[in-house]
């Protein structure tokens, strides 16, 4: 349960979130255009409602600021370049965010290097198992 008196279940309102993590309202706004994974519901009056994932990845992205030091880029390498059109539908289907696949360039980007990791774990583990053989 909440410190709102609300279940994680529930939606939350900006003020509510705010007074949660002890951020400004204004820092969350902010962060809702640096990060695009983050898109809050609007209804009427454009008043804000952070779903559980939304209130999940706020809650991820201040401890990774306030916490552990991350600067607004790193935490937006570390959370990757996801496009927000593409988090959104995914949380409305009720999809763990965190699950979604990243975009065929960063696997391409990755591919040599996990080669190359790949490469020398063989190398260490026949080095291993040929010095164990009598």
């Amino acid at each position: 349960m909440a410190v709102t008196g609300k279940t994680e279940a529930a939606f939350r309102t900006i003020g509510e979130l705010s007074a949660e993590l002890g951020v400004p309202q204004h820092v969350l706004r902010y962060w809702e255009t640096r990060f695009p994974q983050l898109r809050p519901l609007q209804r009427s009056g454009r008043r804000r409602y952070y779903r559980p994932a939304d209130v999940a990845l706020v809650r991820r992205i201040h401890a990774l600021l306030q916490q552990e030091g991350y600067t607004i880029r790193g935490v937006q390498k570390l959370l990757g370049a996801r496009s927000a059109p593409a988090r959104a539908d995914a949380v409305e289907r009720g999809a763990d965010t965190d699950t979604i696949a990243p975009s065929p360039e960063a696997v391409t980007d990755l591919r040599p290097a996990l080669i190359g990791i790949r490469d020398r774990l063989a190398q260490a583990l026949a080095r291993d198992a040929a010095s164990v053989q009598p």
